[in-house]
């Protein structure tokens, strides 16, 4: 199944409500996880990003609608990018 990471940011309405329930991130991940998509990592981080969370989904079409909806509460800004595998690219390399 495709890969695709999400390097998110929050908001300052999303800082709050992480603040006061941390539990919301995992909410989060499960309702990625019913519209379609399965959590493979996830990191908390320090710099540029808050999040990155590297996810599998079966098209383009389901993750960008998952992180659309995501997006337009207003508690996150994201940036998704296809994944490969190293393993994968050297074999269409040779």
């Amino acid at each position: 199944m495709p890969k695709y990471v999400i390097l998110s940011n929050l908001t300052d309405e999303g800082r709050k409500t992480i603040l006061d329930h941390p539990e919301r991130i995992e909410e989060v991940n499960e309702e990625m996880e019913k519209k379609g998509a399965s959590i493979v990592e996830q990191y908390f981080l320090l710099g540029k990003y808050d999040f990155m969370t590297v996810v599998e989904a079966p098209s383009k079409s389901v993750i960008t609608k998952i992180v659309m909806e995501i997006a337009s509460r207003g508690s996150i800004d994201t940036n998704t990018f296809p994944a490969m595998d190293v393993d994968e690219l050297i074999g269409d390399l040779k």
